[in-house]
């Protein structure tokens, strides 16, 4: 069984989730373009599945769902990030903060293009003794109480209110574009098909300013002994 399999069927005890959604999650949808729409700044990528006439969109169940915070694979931190949250946590010196509350952590990840890179950066422990060997396994926040709420909020990382999109920089003649697409762990009960992308278009003015502010004010190590990427 695959992770996304799993993830799935962990999913499908507590929420319903539609055919056409769990067969696309699955791969079993071989009809699938990418439509992209841009917000402030932000090219969303939103999957179109043609043989369906239909766009997979999203929306976000919280607070009756904080599955994403019950099976938290990793949580990289910004070096924005490092300064909102040891101060949230009342640490006087950042580096006693990184020392104490963070791992640093390398992972293989796909870019857009479907070639592998190598990333590498300090991410927050997610339970408190938490060691490398047990970074990218799904690990319960620490910091999310019994009715869901988060202990960091609203100093939390970047990564946990981006989610479940991710982002990233292209060089569009000289200059940096922000590009931004939806994370599909199995995780998320929030996906479902639409005939039309409009009803998501609030969301995605929600979200594209956080995104790009994220985004461009990020500095993440691309491969292993090489200096971060930056376009600014």
């Amino acid at each position: 069984m695959s992770k996304i399999e799993e993830a799935l069927a962990s999913l499908s005890r507590d929420w319903k989730i539609e055919p056409v959604i769990m067969d696309f999650l699955l791969g079993k949808k071989a009809d699938v373009s990418d439509f992209q729409v841009k917000i402030n700044g932000v090219v969303f990528h939103i999957p179109y599945l043609a043989g369906d006439g239909g766009y997979v969109l999203w929306k976000c169940y919280w607070p009756d769902c904080h599955n994403c915070c019950n099976r938290q694979g990793r949580l990289p931190l910004t070096s924005g990030d490092l300064i909102t949250i040891s101060r949230g946590l009342k640490y006087g010196k950042v580096s006693d903060f990184v020392k104490k509350e963070t791992n640093i952590n390398t992972w293989e990840e796909k870019g857009p293009s479907g070639n592998s890179v190598l990333m590498t950066m300090i991410s927050l422990k997610r339970k408190g003794e938490e060691k490398e060997s047990e970074d990218g396994t799904h690990i319960r926040c620490r910091f999310l109480d019994d009715k869901g709420y988060c202990g960091l909020h609203p100093s939390r990382p970047g990564v946990c209110y981006l989610y479940p999109f991710s982002s990233w920089l292209e060089n569009e003649k000289g200059r940096p574009r922000v590009h931004a697409t939806f994370q599909f762990t199995g995780d998320c009960p929030g996906f479902y098909f639409a005939k039309s992308s409009d009803e998501m278009k609030a969301v995605l003015e929600e979200y594209s300013k956080i995104i790009y502010d994220y985004t461009m004010g990020s500095s993440r190590t691309t491969r292993e002994n090489l200096g971060a990427v930056s376009f600014v």
